[in-house]
């Protein structure tokens, strides 16, 4: 396993970057092809109770818009709060970016179980928590050692290629609940023990095969101390700081998947039995594009095609706004919701990743992804509230018109200049 390459790295105004001279682009490093699988096999297991979670509250537990808004902020939202403790004690550990990350896979695992006993409200809450503490642990070091195995020019790849192998799982794992709340009796119970089982097969993975820190050849970050100080002056870069910033408020209208799906379902009439199926769609489209727009971003500019994807989701809040309701009409709007993601989720991690030095690597990207997460947990509450208060076309009317005012201001203050990599 290698480290990126220490020397300048020249980018564009528009955020392309330029390798050196002569140099060929690098190949994707083993580490990221493995904790692609570990994240594969992850993901199968959270989708599994992603997919059935929004039904299972409303339509099982009678919950409200604005009950379910509440939760699915926390799912959502609540790992901000651990990411940069994640980020700072896998930097603060000499590179230990994979023990913590592991654990925070565990926790996760440990979760699923509790779901079977959790049938009200506040536990259903406190397990979700958890849930997302364990995720927000791992998010950070898992994303730092990918930036680290890839060199600059070829970041945007690496990252599509993970994102990619993360997506499958998520692919497969709606797939799975469908089929075992189809053969069971106590279909949600049966989804939430296999969803175990397979989150302890994802962990066992990430033991064996990811490189670990220093002595277990794993990557070492050689530059200025990793204190919380250090971290937190990261946001005097300017680049960063307009990264951290945009990323925030794109998030404040950002309306989640789980919303998302409900407002098809609503339009379209879709039966329960099938409501599981609708996040393929969204998987679908995040797989087949999310190599393609990584190497894209490396070639063009990362902002740009980290707006572009703004866009398309876009797009598709117009279509559920709109009153056509013919039967391309899910696939469409699903095939839109993954393209946002395939051009936002990783190119955002290799755009930070340009302006952090390595030893500062994971809380660099925990920064970015602390603020965008809480500007999505606030989403997820405001948006539930106006279901609530004024209707699901009122609410999300307020989300499109937010996401083209903030996208307005990403695209006036995007990052410019040369970046360094330490």
């Amino acid at each position: 396993m290698y480290v990126a390459d220490s020397r300048a790295t020249q980018t564009s105004a528009d955020g392309a970057v330029r390798p050196p001279a002569g140099r060929r682009r690098g190949v994707i490093a083993p580490a990221v092809l493995a904790l692609g699988a570990v994240s594969l096999v992850t993901d199968v297991s959270s989708e599994m109770v992603t997919a059935v979670l929004p039904l299972y509250l409303v339509t099982g537990l009678g919950l409200s818009p604005l009950g379910f808004g509440l939760l699915d902020g926390v799912y959502n939202g609540f790992s901000a709060l651990v990411r940069l403790v994640g980020g700072h004690l896998a930097d603060r550990g000499g590179g230990r970016h994979k023990w913590v990350a592991g654990f925070g896979y565990a926790v996760s695992a440990l979760c699923k179980p509790l779901l079977l006993v959790a049938h009200s409200l506040a536990p259903i809450g406190l397990v979700l928590a958890a849930d997302r503490t364990g995720k927000g642990l791992r998010t950070a070091p898992r994303d730092a050692l990918i930036s680290l195995s890839s060199t600059p020019e070829a970041r945007g790849r690496a990252f599509g290629v993970h994102r990619a192998m993360d997506t499958a799982g998520a692919l497969l794992g709606p797939l799975v609940a469908f089929l075992i709340l189809r053969a069971t009796v106590d279909g949600y119970d049966a989804v939430f023990t296999v969803s175990f089982c397979v989150a302890v097969l994802g962990v066992l993975v990430l033991v064996l095969f990811v490189p670990g820190g220093r002595g277990d050849g794993g990557v070492a970050v050689p530059g200025e101390r990793p204190t919380l100080t250090a971290a937190l002056r990261l946001l005097g870069r300017r680049d960063l700081r307009r990264i951290t910033v945009c990323a925030l408020l794109l998030g404040l209208a950002t309306v989640s998947d789980s919303f998302v799906y409900l407002l098809l379902q609503r339009r379209l009439g879709v039966p329960d039995r099938w409501f599981a199926l609708l996040p393929l769609g969204t998987a679908g489209a995040f797989l087949l594009l999310a190599i393609p727009l990584g190497r894209l971003a490396d070639r063009v500019g990362r902002w740009a095609v980290f707006l572009g994807g703004h866009g398309a989701l876009l797009v598709a809040y117009t279509l559920l706004l709109t009153s056509w309701h013919g039967t391309a009409l899910p696939y469409v709007v699903l095939a839109l919701h993954g393209t946002f993601y395939a051009a936002t989720d990783g190119v955002l991690m290799a755009a930070a990743s340009d302006g952090v030095p390595e030893a500062l690597r994971s809380s660099g990207l925990a920064l970015v992804q602390t603020g965008q997460a809480m500007a999505r947990f606030a989403c997820s509450l405001l948006f539930g509230a106006a279901w609530t208060v004024w209707g699901d076309r009122a609410a999300l009317s307020g989300a499109a018109v937010a996401l083209v005012g903030c996208a307005v201001f990403s695209l006036t203050v995007r990052p410019k200049g040369t970046v360094t990599t330490a």
